[in-house]
């Protein structure tokens, strides 16, 4: 679907929303702030355009009322006025791309500019009034630049000024329209550029101590722009600074047109100002804004997981489902094990261990199984199975964890990404299966996507993202091979080449230098779906390749090389994920919601495989008595003493005085020395299949019960919640959802690029199938579609979460993540220049009362390490991978965080946010479990109490989830944590766990570190 049906599409419900109806059920906030704010005076100096919180609005330029005059949903940025006046221009995301846009001052008239899969911004009037320059990645699909582009206005014409390779953007015309001024990358972004018009001569102007942004060429011949340096964001002219200690947004000043006194305007500290280069005092325009917000709680019903019932349920969980070369069976990863499935057969249970098992592959003759498990190893391993003889070897040792492995078409080789950082960030490796020699063949990749190789054994294909520009992270995911050949030998048999003592020692054959990686686009500016689990697979023939695409499966013709032959035909209308092609080249195998189904892409016949495999949900059925000689129940403040909590089964049943008769029958656990309190709840980490089995044990270790889970590839995140439920693996009980949904680009793994609305109600559809607990509305879906998303979510009873604020205070969006992080826009509308958030963020968290999850966690790991420096020698990180132990050796132990300071701006903001009315929740947006130790040191460092901090990974995140833990008290489940030292009066006492209770099992922690708690049982006992 094009951008244009979608735009239209956009404007006919913006249109059936009509007024508000007399009883609104929104609540006015009015402000005088705003965050991340931009501001342009018109022509004649009397009218001010600001850009507040995603819409375009106007006010006198003495101060007063704002008017928006642009809808709630159309993402307006940065405007500009034309010279005669008539007409405000700027930049918006109304349809899934950054689009130039314009608008009469009255609201009339509003109309698009350019069009195209391509991001357009920062648009500028020339003087004449004759063209817009603005900054576009009109380019090469599979990466460019940013570059200056001019639209002229008379005749449509679009015509590229700057081709330098770095990014350049930010434009702002001379006085006589001969040069445009701009920001760029290019020596490391510290200087204003000029490119002249006419010969495309290109020339710097001046040079900053800090990262320049945003020039504006004032009516004398000066340039004013924005430098940011450490702990200061200002303004400047030629070096010199104009704007003091004033916290400067980073936006075009806008000069009055005709002020002798080169007069500008601006917005610094959320306040619009007016000031002259020549000096002296600025100058503040008060103003206000009205913006309406929903408060979501009661206004839906709330679906409620049930955690008591040991009713059986269907295994939804399916991961990589393959289908044998003979199209006979098919091999797939449910609930913690390797299944095999005749077609039209039951499964049966062919690993039967209590170890992460997953991602099976089958070999080309199909009598061996290859898996990833982690199965007498601390971490994943490749390891493959004799369909024959039942017997399993371990062919990998490696120091990385090794997953979607592939076999080559003649069964001697197998590639497979080894993960080696965050969110399966890895290299591309080949095992030689005869000799166990590993062969680096690429290094790190963001996060590859499943190998599939070429017929002739000399390449191997993925998917991989190519970003548009380096200025954004996203692009689309299109075909990456690369040239195996030249480092395997294909050409030789590998007879008599001693490679076996290589096999131990991981892949450590770099890439040569000139590696012949070639990127194929079958659809320009279309993307892959996914790279996890939407393809490529090249067929066994080597004729044809197989993805995902909007949402569906398509198929087409391909060179041996892998090159395109022709564009990808779709071959079904439903939902698809797991391409895998049967030996004849004809039959592909795909998940369609929570079905497998078989197509011939020839005849289109398609059946349906069915699938009969049931999982017990595993509830104890124990009585268990805890003397607490501390108790901090979470209700209130106060530690109580001396007091016995009983358990029965998975509940609570009385939290009372200690008495020896309270302790007769059942379990009696000694806590008296220690203080018990409710299991925490990491609100926000993404739970992935290469941290392993271990992971589920280290949460437990630092005490956290419950893990919410906000973004994953599908099918891996149920089968980590049904594994959960029923016992195969210890660990904490988990919330989670699908992918990050997107629109048109993509950057993570565990994101798809949705296209069109149909393909949107497809993912829509998968959510409600596979019973998500939340969706995730990520970085460039519209907002539109957010409203969309947010009204399917609540009509089966699960919340929304987002990176944004408005306008999903106003649609009902229910979670707010992140106090920063990643936005389509370039910076935040959160939290400005210096991480400062200003009255329109606070009052719109406040007065929606969302949920908000900060994730500001590094400076308080930094001090509980400072503080307890033995910490680092804590035997709990063995369970992590190594490269997250390297990380904690080096004291980077929140690398893929944001750098925050919890004392000033970001943990201001966390504060200011809770005492207005929103609910904090602690995440960290972090594997490794101490960070939510440290996001709660943050919380106190910023002037939080002990006891909120406490609450915002208990009480508050029960709250969220609709989950009955957060105090200890009857009726609720039993998660406790048991910990030497008071927390209330520590919160770095926390940390130091000493027993577990999760859902009424109980963990002790030297069982966790060894591999030997109670519940990690066969997985006989769990089926």
């Amino acid at each position: 679907m094009s951008r244009a049906v979608v735009l239209a599409a956009s404007l006919a419900l913006v249109a059936a929303l009509g007024a508000a109806p007399a009883s609104s059920p929104f609540i006015d906030v009015t402000v005088h702030e705003g965050t991340s704010m931009s501001v342009a005076v018109s022509p004649d100096g009397r009218m001010l355009a600001i850009d507040m919180q995603g819409s375009i609005w106007t006010l006198p330029s003495s101060g007063g009322a704002a008017k928006r005059i642009t809808d709630l949903f159309n993402d307006a940025r940065q405007p500009t006025w034309s010279p005669d006046g008539r007409t405000i221009t700027f930049f918006a995301y109304r349809d899934g791309g950054y689009d130039i846009w314009s608008v009469a001052p009255d609201g009339s008239n509003q109309r698009k500019l350019t069009w195209g899969p391509y991001d357009d911004r920062e648009p500028i009037w020339s003087h004449d009034g004759t063209r817009i320059a603005f900054s576009s990645d009109r380019g090469d699909a599979l990466g460019s630049d940013y570059n200056i582009w001019i639209l002229d206005v008379r005749s449509g014409e679009l015509r590229q000024l700057t081709k330098n390779p770095a990014d350049d953007y930010m434009p702002s015309w001379s006085p006589d329209d001969k040069e445009i001024a701009f920001a760029s990358t290019r020596e490391d972004g510290a200087s204003v550029w000029a490119v002249n018009v006419a010969t495309g001569a290109e020339r710097r102007v001046s040079t900053s101590r800090g990262r320049v942004d945003s020039p504006s060429w004032g009516p004398a011949g000066q340039i004013v722009y924005n430098a940011a340096l450490p702990r200061e964001s200002r303004l400047e002219v030629d070096g010199n600074p104009l704007t003091g200690a004033e916290n400067a947004f980073a936006f075009r000043p806008s000069f009055i047109p005709g002020s002798s006194a080169s007069e500008f305007y601006y917005v610094s500290d959320g306040k619009i100002r007016k000031r002259s280069i020549g000096g002296g005092a600025a100058q503040t325009i008060e103003f206000s804004a009205t913006m309406q917000v929903t408060r979501v709680a009661g206004t839906y019903v709330r679906r409620k997981r049930d955690f008591t019932s040991t009713t059986p349920k269907p295994a939804l969980g399916i991961v990589r489902p393959v289908i044998s070369p003979d199209g006979r069976q098919i091999a797939f990863a449910a609930v913690g094990d390797i299944y095999v499935m005749p077609v039209g057969g039951k499964p049966v249970d062919v690993t039967k261990d209590a170890a992460l098992d997953t991602d099976p592959a089958w070999s080309p003759d199909g009598s061996q199984l290859v898996y990833s498990s982690d199965k007498e190893s601390e971490h994943l391993q490749l390891w493959i199975r004799d369909m024959k003889t039942g017997r399993s070897r371990q062919v990998t040792h490696l120091t990385t964890q090794p997953q979607g492995a592939t076999w080559s078409p003649d069964g001697k080789r197998i590639a497979f990404f080894d993960v080696n950082g965050m969110w399966r960030v890895a290299n591309m490796s080949v095992l030689d299966v005869a000799s166990g020699a590993v062969t680096k063949v690429h290094d790190t990749l963001a996060q590859p996507g499943t190998p599939t190789w070429s017929p002739d054994g000399k390449r191997i294909a993925l998917a991989e993202v190519a970003p548009f520009t380096r200025r954004f992270r996203e692009g689309t995911n299109q075909v990456l091979t690369i040239d195996v050949a030249r480092l395997l030998d294909v050409a030789r048999p590998f007879e008599g080449r001693d490679r076996g003592a290589d096999a131990d020692r991981g892949p450590e054959r770099p890439a040569p230098p000139g590696s012949q990686d070639k990127w194929y686009a079958p659809i320009p500016t279309l993307s892959i779906d996914s790279r996890g689990g939407c393809g490529p697979v090249w067929s066994p023939d080597g004729t044809k390749m197989a993805a995902i695409y909007e949402g569906v499966l398509a198929v087409w013709p391909v060179a041996v090389s892998g090159e395109p032959l022709g564009p990808p035909r779709h071959i079904t209308s439903e939902s698809a994920h797991a391409p895998s092609w049967a030996g004849d080249s004809r039959h592909i195998l795909y998940q369609s919601l929570d079905k497998l189904r078989i197509i011939d892409i020839e005849s289109g016949e398609t059946r349906t495989v069915p699938l009969d495999l049931k999982y017990t949900p595993d509830v104890p059925a124990t009585h268990v008595v805890v003397h607490a000689g501390r108790l901090v129940d979470m209700k209130s403040a106060e530690v109580r003493t001396n007091v016995d909590i009983t358990i029965e089964g998975n509940k609570i049943a009385s939290v009372v005085p200690h008495a020896d008769a309270n302790h007769a029958g059942g379990q009696v656990i000694d806590a008296s020395t220690l203080s018990v309190m409710p299991g925490l709840v990491e609100f926000h980490s993404h739970l992935q299949k290469d941290y392993g089995e271990s992971q589920g044990r280290a949460w437990l270790a630092f005490g956290i019960t419950t893990v919410r889970s906000p973004g994953n590839t599908p099918y891996e995140y149920v089968e980590d919640r049904e594994a959960g439920e029923a016992g195969v693996r210890p660990g904490p009980r988990v919330y989670g959802t699908g992918y990050l949904t997107e629109w048109g680009r993509v950057y993570y793994k565990m994101g798809i690029a949705v296209s069109t609305v149909g393909q949107l109600e497809m993912e829509l559809q998968r959510a409600k199938a596979l019973q998500y607990d939340l969706l995730k509305s990520y970085v460039r879906l519209p907002d539109l579609q957010q409203k969309r998303m947010t009204e399917f979510a609540h009509s089966i009873g699960i919340p929304v979460a987002t990176h944004e604020i408005y306008p999903a205070a106003f649609v009902g969006v229910d979670n707010t993540e992140h106090t920063g992080a990643t936005s389509r826009r370039g910076y935040s509308p959160k939290i400005a220049t210096l991480q400062r958030s200003y009255e329109d963020v606070i009052q719109l968290f406040g007065k929606s009362g969302r949920t908000f999850c900060p994730m500001i966690s590094p400076a308080g790991t930094r001090r509980l390490l400072e503080r307890e420096p033995e910490l680092l020698n804590d035997p709990r990180f063995k369970l992590y991978p190594q490269w997250i132990q390297e990380q904690l050796a080096s004291r980077q132990v929140n690398a893929f965080a944001a750098q925050v300071d919890p004392t000033a701006g970001s943990g201001k903001m966390v504060l200011d946010a809770m005492r207005a009315g929103a609910l904090i929740v602690a995440g960290t947006d972090t594997p490794n479990a101490i960070n939510l130790h440290g996001e709660l040191m943050s919380y106190v460092m910023a002037g939080m109490s002990t006891y909120d901090a406490l609450k915002a990974a208990t009480v508050n995140p029960a709250k969220a989830l609709n989950l009955d833990v957060g105090t200890i008290e009857a009726g609720k489940l039993a998660d406790l944590i048991m910990i030497d030292g008071d927390p209330l009066a520590d919160v770095a006492n926390l940390h130091k766990v000493k027993r577990v209770i999760v859902n009424g099992r109980v963990y002790e922690l030297d069982q966790l570190l060894r591999g030997t708690a109670a519940a990690k049982t066969t997985s006989s006992q769990a089926r």
